[in-house]
Order: C-alpha cells, then sequence, then structure tokens
C-alpha cells in the first residue's frame, strides 16, 4: 500500500500575493502548511526576487494548472540603464557597460517591435532544461549555456514613466514563456545601450488580479484555516473560457467512472451551439465540475475526473 498523504483534502485556488526574497516553490510550501493542505502548487513560477500574483492550487485545482499557466500575463517592471548583469537582473553581476541613455520618444517608437509574436532568447540563468540540467545550475558553475531563441507572444507593452535618465517603468501583457528579463535586455540593445531589470511585479495571471491578491504574512497569520473560512477560490476558477455542459447526475456517474456519454442529449440542454469534434469542455453536474472532457467521436470523454 501507498503511504498515505499528510494533510488535509483541500481543493481551490488561492491568488497569493508572494513577496520577494523567496522561491515561488518556498511560497507554496508555507501556504500547504497554512491550511494544512495535503497538496498544493502553482499557476507559474515568479523569480525570488519578483514579487506579486503567484496563483496557488490546492487538491483537484491542481489538475487544472496548466489552464492557469496558459493565460496571459501581465507585469510591471523597471530597467535601469547601462548596465548589463549575468543574470539580466540586479541579483547577477555587471558585466558590460554603456554611457548611452535611451529617451521616451526614443523608447516609445521602438516597443512596437516588441509586440506580437516575436523571438526571444531565453536568460541563461533561468529554468530552461539544457542536456538534462537546469541552465541556471550550468551557468552557476561558469559552464557555458547556448539557449535557442523561441517564439513568445507580447499582446501589449507600454512606458509607463522615466523617474530619471537611469531608469525606465514598462508594464506588458506577455504569453506563457515569456522572460521579462530577456524583455528588458532586448529593449536596451535596441535602444543602442545595455540594460537589466531591478524591480519586477506579476498584476495579473489570467482571472487573478493583483487587486484581489492576499499576502503571505496574512495567510499564515490566520494560522490553520477552517474550510468554511477560506479564501479558496472555486476549482473551475481557471475555466472560465471553457464551454460547460450541464449533466445529469447519471451521466455524471459514468464520466467519473471513467467512462463515455453520448454528446447529442447532453448538447441539446446547452447554450452553447458551436461545440466542435476535439474541443474541451467542463463537464457540470448540480454546480460542481465533474470532469475536464473532450469532445469526440460523437462522445464526452472524460480527460480529468475531479473528485470533489
Amino acid at each position: 500500500m501507498g503511504r498515505r498523504r499528510k494533510g488535509r483534502p483541500v481543493h481551490g485556488w488561492l491568488n497569493l500575493d508572494k513577496p520577494a526574497g523567496i522561491s515561488s516553490s518556498d511560497a507554496v510550501n508555507r501556504v500547504r502548511r497554512a491550511f494544512d493542505a495535503a497538496k498544493a502548487g502553482h499557476g507559474g513560477t515568479l523569480d525570488p526576487a519578483a514579487t506579486g500574483v503567484l496563483p496557488i492550487a490546492f487538491g483537484e485545482a491542481t489538475k487544472t494548472v496548466a489552464y492557469a499557466m496558459d493565460g496571459a500575463k501581465t507585469y510591471r517592471f523597471v530597467v535601469r540603464w547601462g548596465q548589463a548583469t549575468s543574470t539580466d537582473d540586479g541579483e547577477g553581476e555587471v558585466i558590460e557597460t554603456s554611457d548611452a541613455r535611451p529617451d521616451g520618444a526614443g523608447l516609445e517608437a521602438l516597443l512596437s517591435s516588441f509586440t506580437g509574436e516575436i523571438e526571444q532568447v531565453p536568460p541563461v540563468f533561468s529554468a530552461i532544461k539544457v542536456d538534462g540540467r537546469r541552465a541556471y545550475e550550468l551557468a552557476r558553475k561558469d559552464v557555458p549555456v547556448e539557449l535557442a531563441a523561441r517564439t513568445v507572444s507580447i499582446a501589449e507593452i507600454r512606458l509607463v514613466e522615466t523617474p530619471d535618465a537611469d531608469h525606465a517603468a514598462f508594464e506588458v501583457t506577455a504569453g506563457k514563456g515569456t522572460y521579462v528579463r530577456a524583455l528588458a535586455r532586448d529593449i536596451a540593445r535596441a535602444a543602442g545601450t545595455v540594460g537589466h531589470v531591478v524591480s519586477l511585479r506579476r498584476t495579473a495571471v489570467g482571472p487573478f488580479q493583483e487587486n484581489h491578491a492576499i499576502s503571505l504574512d496574512k495567510i499564515e497569520s490566520l494560522g490553520h484555516i477552517a474550510p468554511d473560512s477560506s479564501p479558496l477560490l472555486p476549482v473551475e476558477t481557471v475555466l472560465a473560457d471553457i464551454p460547460a455542459l450541464a449533466l445529469t447526475a447519471q451521466e455524471a456517474q459514468r464520466l467519473k467512472r471513467g467512462q463515455t456519454v453520448p454528446v447529442l442529449p447532453v448538447a441539446s440542454r446547452s447554450p452553447f451551439k458551436d461545440i466542435m469534434q476535439g474541443d474541451t469542455v467542463c463537464a457540470m453536474s448540480e454546480g460542481r465540475l465533474v470532469a475536464l472532457a473532450r469532445i469526440a467521436g460523437g462522445e464526452i470523454r472524460p480527460v480529468r475526473v475531479m473528485n470533489l
């Protein structure tokens, strides 16, 4: 028999405001202990020096983490001009300097080239694997690291302010896999100088917004959190863009057992008329999420069954 997991069966999402100075994994562990939860994970890593929105999934919500990670993310960041660092942020050593300083008009003019689908080389101090090892592990040992450029999506980027000649603040909304440190590095190069991120805060991840995020201090000050007073959001919070199909109790039981359900009777009760073969849907029963399922061959086929 397998070892029983310690902790309570807690399910749902927490919108955490991660403080600077701890890793995302450390933040998850501290929150999991506060909830005495058996299982928890996060919906998108933040660097230890970064702050802001870190969605944390508990229990069955961990089955929906991919949908949080695939959602758009918004960041506010400040770039320090004239200094390139080994890590592309303030944690590394200065490896190059420049006396050139971009002005606001020049920055505004070049930002359009950083929107849409762009090619980006990730920082060498990143968690990307190279021959089975994390790039940052190799970089720390001074092992040369060459990372290939990859396509990322930038929905919008704007210059927020230029408080002085050495600094500029930006806000960006980007897709999965975008490195803000690399974006700052490349903007600096395009502006004829070098630079690195000195401040980074994530203000949104999909439906999770900064103004509703809860601080780690507040969570830990509550002690063990009772289920009926929990600040958790529903498991389906990250699934708002996925069509929901209402199942009968009998149909729900079939999906829970891993069996398929004919799609036509269910679709006839649904307001969604454009569901296609291959689409992912939320199978719901009595207001509860039963499963993430896929439409295939005239059937609703369970992909991830929820034990709620």
